[in-house]
């Protein structure tokens, strides 16, 4: 059994008197992609900025590598985290190249090492080095910018990614490519991932679990087959849209 990677211990996170998260307890194995699937305001994205510090719990603890995040140094935990937003946060000014490049420069790589890696990252998400290292984000599609976003937050090798609906805005064919994209990577990869989304047909083909969370709580954490048997009605009001998808192609 691989070991827990990031650990969530009865954690309640509490924001001007409203319980945002509460009693939480979660484990995240090492390599392992967990799925936090729920309606917008139920808590996801406060889980994920809870494991690289940019909140800290109420109260419980959550762990990462054993170590409570509170004992961590914040910036040295962040740098064995990879961070992907939706919205990418690609830097507008800075070439691609620089972009990917931003915290091995922190890390005071040489210039050949960091540019080495670059083009490695790069080839890596399907982009070709020579061709788009030079480019800055507005030349590129948003397909595109993604994978920069995923290079970049793999650059010094974390070996815990955060991903906050990271494919959300992208047009639906495009989605699906990304997804399929990403999934063989984290099959070469085995990077430990939590993983944010609102879509059902995501969670389900990305995670190897899949947490259902309602007004702060997880309520299922399952495999994808258990979740698609549970009787739980906020798994049963998710399958809906997938069941009414289902039957229209049938017709």
């Amino acid at each position: 059994m691989p070991e827990v990677a990031v650990q969530f211990h009865q954690v309640f996170y509490r924001l001007a008197g409203t319980e945002i998260l509460s009693n939480l307890d979660l484990e995240i194995r090492q390599g392992e992609t967990v799925v936090l699937l729920g309606r917008s305001g139920c808590g996801k994205t406060t889980t994920l900025k809870l494991v690289n510090r940019l909140l800290e719990p109420t109260s419980g603890e959550v762990r990462v590598e054993g170590r409570a995040t509170t004992a961590w140094d914040p910036i040295q935990l962040r740098r064995r985290i990879g961070y992907v937003i939706q919205e990418v946060g690609l830097f507008p000014h800075f070439t691609v190249e620089r972009n990917v490049a931003l915290v091995p420069s922190l890390e005071k790589w040489d210039q050949e090492k960091i540019s080495r890696r670059v083009r490695e990252l790069l080839t890596l998400v399907g982009l070709e080095g020579d061709e788009y290292a030079h480019r800055y984000p507005w030349q590129l599609s948003g397909g595109q910018r993604q994978r920069v976003g995923v290079a970049r937050a793999l650059a010094v090798d974390p070996p815990i990614l955060l991903m906050d609906e990271p494919f959300g805005a992208l047009d639906p064919l495009t989605r699906s490519e990304i997804q399929e994209e990403f999934k063989e990577l984290q099959g070469n990869l085995k990077k430990t991932i939590l993983f944010v989304t609102h879509d059902l047909q995501e969670a389900l083909h990305l995670g190897d679990r899949i947490g259902l969370m309602k007004e702060g709580r997880l309520t299922v954490i399952s495999t994808a087959d258990e979740l698609l048997a549970s009787q739980d009605p906020e798994v049963r009001a998710f399958l809906k849209p997938l069941q009414r998808a289902s039957r229209a192609f049938q017709v």
